[in-house]
């Protein structure tokens, strides 16, 4: 009788023991950034996203209390199936839970439909098609920093309103590129403009002469550069060569950051306008930020997209904390992130739509004088401020499916 007490005291401990278990939360989180580490988006997001990813764990302020965060940074090479490879090892073997950068919108839309399948979170402030909230939003998604449609609204309307109403298209040759020019197209014409033309070009080409000449014997107002990075930088030192500005049409810059202005230097750039959503010098939080990033990352201030892959799992952290653990469960975070407010010191306080697409004010910037700049990397001064419920696709207009229609 008394080995039968002991015996079921024992599996009585051992049942309550293994309920307790069950029971505690996993607080085991792993980050991956995943940009392009070297080639021509490497400046916008790449080595800077791994920097601000690390000091948003730090933020996060969860190591402290019992979490484990740890990041694994990788390169796609802007290539989709590199970067599926990459993150199929990362989801499968290392545990990953939580995307971040995506410089890249081939490779953003690839690792949104695999976060759907695999139940993780993707964190998208790299890629640029508002496919990403439309036709192929997710559940798992939120796209963080700018869009497509964010920038056409923008930059388009702007130039198009003040006059430039020919457009001619110098269209990088892929997702983002066709996104930036439809999306950019559709808002010249809604304004009263025309699109009397256009010419697609190759990935990372180092030579813009023919694509140029068909851009200068259009003779549109307007050159609508619907590319990136190295891509913009080279075509816009190539147009100045070839007197493109000089003969009387002008440069649109659909998409352009901050180490762009900085390659080019300011008397090659000065007076372009462009939009973004974030600058490091608007205000005392964007320095103080700016401040900390610089001194882990040597070459130049914050981009949007740097800014974009902090802000972004500083509010994923915070869900965590609010779901109390268990972060393997992708769309349940995405879920309560979408419930919670947005505030950062970065982007300031927004929301999170159905659709995943996250709203903030947007900024119509203008490149300097070389005259005007008073100090190091200041290069930009404020045209503008679009509203965050001007700035984005109404939703009423969305054609994403978690969209609710009434």
């Amino acid at each position: 009788m008394k080995r039968s007490l002991a015996a079921l005291a024992i599996t009585t401990s051992l049942v309550f023991a293994g309920a307790a278990f069950a029971q505690t939360p996993d607080k085991n989180v792993k980050v991956g950034s995943l940009g392009d580490q070297s080639g021509l988006y490497a400046d916008i997001g790449g080595p800077g996203s791994v920097v601000a990813a690390q000091m948003a764990i730090e933020d996060s302020g969860l190591n402290q209390k019992g979490w484990k965060i740890e990041l694994v940074s990788g390169d796609h090479l802007n290539k989709p199936d590199v970067g599926v490879n990459i993150a199929k090892q990362w989801i499968d073997v290392e545990k990953v839970d939580v995307f971040v950068d995506l410089a890249s919108s081939g490779v953003g839309l690839a690792i949104a439909n695999l976060a759907k399948e695999k139940n993780v979170v993707n964190l998208n402030s790299g890629s640029a098609t508002s496919d990403l909230t439309g036709k192929q939003c997710s559940p798992n998604t939120v796209h963080w920093v700018y869009d497509t449609y964010m920038l056409a609204n923008g930059t388009g309307k702007a130039v198009t309103k003040a006059g430039g109403d020919t457009w001619f298209f110098l269209t990088s040759d892929y997702a983002f590129g066709h996104a930036l020019e439809r999306d950019t197209a559709a808002v010249v014409v809604a304004n009263g403009g025309k699109v009397v033309g256009g010419v697609k070009h190759p990935l990372n080409t180092a030579d813009f002469s023919s694509f140029l000449l068909q851009a200068q014997s259009s003779k549109a107002k307007i050159i609508g550069l619907a590319n990136a990075g190295g891509d913009t930088t080279n075509a816009i030192k190539q147009a100045a060569e070839f007197g493109i500005v000089a003969g009387g049409q002008k440069l649109a810059g659909m998409l352009m950051f901050l180490t762009d202005v900085q390659a080019l230097g300011l008397k090659v750039s000065e007076g372009l306008n462009f939009t973004e959503t974030f600058y490091w010098d608007m205000n005392d939080q964007t320095r103080t930020f700016t401040k900390r990033f610089m001194e882990r990352y040597k070459k130049s201030p914050p981009t949007m997209v740097h800014a974009g892959v902090y802000s972004s799992l500083i509010h994923y952290f915070k869900a965590l904390e609010a779901l109390g653990g268990n972060p393997h469960d992708g769309r349940a975070v995405v879920a309560k992130m979408k419930e919670m407010p947005t505030d950062d010191p970065l982007f300031g306080k927004g929301s999170i739509r159905a659709d995943g697409r996250k709203i903030h004010p947007a900024y119509l910037f203008e490149v300097k004088k070389p005259s005007e700049s008073k100090y190091p990397f200041d290069f930009y001064k404020l045209v503008g401020t679009i509203p965050a419920e001007e700035a984005f696709l109404p939703l009423e207009k969305s054609v994403c499916p978690l969209v609710k229609k009434n």
